[in-house]
């Protein structure tokens, strides 16, 4: 990420913060804090920060951080607001805010701290003048739209995706175990560029392809004549991938799997050509949940179809029957229906599409 990028990311936050009255935010959602400032994409473990970001509304913004990050922060921020904290990170960031803000009012990402961090935190700004308030999803308003830069890293990262699931039928060979299957795949993205899996690899053979966040096992081993779906995603450029196939292992695809997947396409096709500008997200889920109603196997299309996708394998807006969201240009969605059946398997299909001025492309 630009320097110059990261600072009109923040000047634009800026604006959503005095729509609220917030003189100071906490960004502590590590894919937001990434996105604001450059700084650490991923938190190490789940259970421990690599730091996080004040934006001010007056525009002098603090990375915080422990000593371990010290020089890196140094790297990408002005030393004099850089804030190390210590042992007890929640009294020294409140300590801090409250010699920058006196008396005014602190947003907080309330969804991703900790209750341990609220409450010290809390505590420790009991008796100041300063009023706390939750500001969950300021920042994800902006990152639910795609700039060009964006859009070209996720398209690179599309392309990496695509590229191995047009490989991976030279590997899809009876008696293979669907973790050896997995290790492929990752080895594959690895040795072409990608820095990490987007999320856990997904190969169910048979009835486990019915389980649509299968993890896959080294004791299932493939068998001729059976589907295995493949569900699969890259980080590339720092931008996730996510696609899902499912192959046909042999050359004689039964009447069932060529009739379902047939039905999980055409879904797909009918959610595409819905998807425009100020369309709301539910109808699009409709389009896909229609075909399955006329169809007689609605029942079996047991998720929402799909999800935003950028720094994160799940972002919003969220394809669901219950989300009114308007989709606009910029967004990045997933169209992913799927029909399944536990003592038989399940068929899913998987595209990215970009919204467009006028509709919609698929990446």
């Amino acid at each position: 990420m630009s320097e110059q990028m990261c600072e009109q990311r923040r000047e634009r936050l800026r604006a959503l913060m005095r729509e609220q009255g917030i003189e100071a935010l906490l960004i502590s959602h590590a894919a937001n804090r990434y996105y604001l400032s450059g700084f650490e994409l991923h938190d190490v473990q789940l259970n421990e920060s690599a730091g996080r970001l004040i934006v001010m509304a007056d525009g002098k913004d603090w990375i915080l951080t422990d000593s371990r990050y010290l020089d890196a922060a140094r790297r990408l921020w002005e030393p004099e607001r850089v804030f190390i904290y210590g042992a007890d990170a929640p009294e020294e960031i409140a300590k801090l805010l409250k010699g920058l803000v006196p008396g005014k009012t602190i947003g907080f990402e309330a969804r991703a701290v900790t209750l341990a961090f609220y409450e010290k935190f809390a505590e420790a700004l009991a008796g100041s003048s300063c009023r706390l308030s939750k500001a969950d999803g300021l920042v994800e308003r902006l990152r639910v739209i795609k700039d060009a830069e964006e859009i070209r890293r996720m398209e690179v990262s599309c392309r990496l995706n695509q590229q191995m699931m047009e490989w991976l039928p030279g590997v899809l060979v009876p008696g293979r175990s669907e973790a050896a299957v997995s290790w492929d795949i990752e080895m594959f993205f690895r040795h072409h560029g990608a820095t990490e899996l987007a999320f856990t690899s997904i190969v169910g053979h048979g009835p486990n392809a019915a389980l649509p966040h299968y993890l896959p096992s080294k004791d299932v081993l493939l068998e001729a004549e059976n589907l295995v779906l493949v569900d699969v995603g890259c980080r590339l450029e720092d931008y996730c991938s996510d696609q899902t196939r499912t192959f046909w292992i042999g050359e004689k695809p039964t009447d069932r799997f060529k009739k379902t997947l047939e039905a999980v396409q055409e879904a797909q096709r009918k959610a595409i050509r819905a998807i425009h500008p100020g369309v709301p997200a539910c109808d699009v889920y409709k389009a896909a949940r229609g075909h399955f109603e006329f169809l007689g196997v609605a029942e079996a299309f047991t998720h929402g179809l799909g999800h935003g996708v950028g720094l994160e394998t799940h972002e919003g807006p969220s394809l669901n029957g219950r989300n009114k969201t308007p989709l606009e240009p910029g967004m990045i969605v997933t169209v992913e229906p799927g029909l399944y059946f536990p003592e038989w398997g399940g068929i899913r299909w998987e595209h990215m599409v970009l919204v467009t001025e006028d509709g919609c492309r698929v990446l």
